[in-house]
């Protein structure tokens, strides 16, 4: 019913809302598998974009090539030519990574984690970014 909620998980317990109950919900549109349909959208008054900040990720130390090429990314993914773009969690990943297993292993493994259909763009740009041949992780083939 309205204002309540089944927690089949935990027993059928039933949650009744209070007055002033808000849910705040978070989600990451367009990532597969992560789909929310208009319909459910549409009930959630408030839609708040958050985008990454990068004078943050500049001031927790990720490489600024890294920040310049996600800038870039981000751009192309505003203006309809790609669909993904690193965020603030890739750009913390590929700064754990390169302290741990070195630049190259960092720049192939932020390639890899692109969407297919955008990982050569996304090659290509870290490539023209930092200079050096990007090909993303896989196994099978020596690279």
């Amino acid at each position: 019913g309205r204002r309540e909620v089944i927690v089949k998980a935990h027993k059928g317990e039933t949650i009744k809302a209070e007055r002033g109950f808000y849910v705040v919900a978070g989600h990451n549109p367009g990532v597969h598998g992560a789909i929310l349909t208009e319909a459910l959208s549409s009930r959630f008054a408030v839609q708040v974009k958050v985008s990454t900040d990068y004078d943050l990720a500049r001031s927790l130390g990720i490489d600024s090539r890294a920040i310049t090429a996600a800038r870039n990314l981000t751009t192309r993914q505003a203006n309809g030519e790609i669909g993904w773009a690193p965020q603030l969690g890739e750009l913390l990943a590929f700064a754990k990574i390169t302290t741990i297993l070195g630049l190259d292993a960092a720049l192939a493994n932020l390639a890899g984690v692109a969407p297919a259909e955008d990982r050569d763009v996304v090659a290509a740009t870290l490539a023209r970014t930092f200079g050096k041949t990007v090909t993303p992780l896989a196994l099978g083939r020596q690279i």
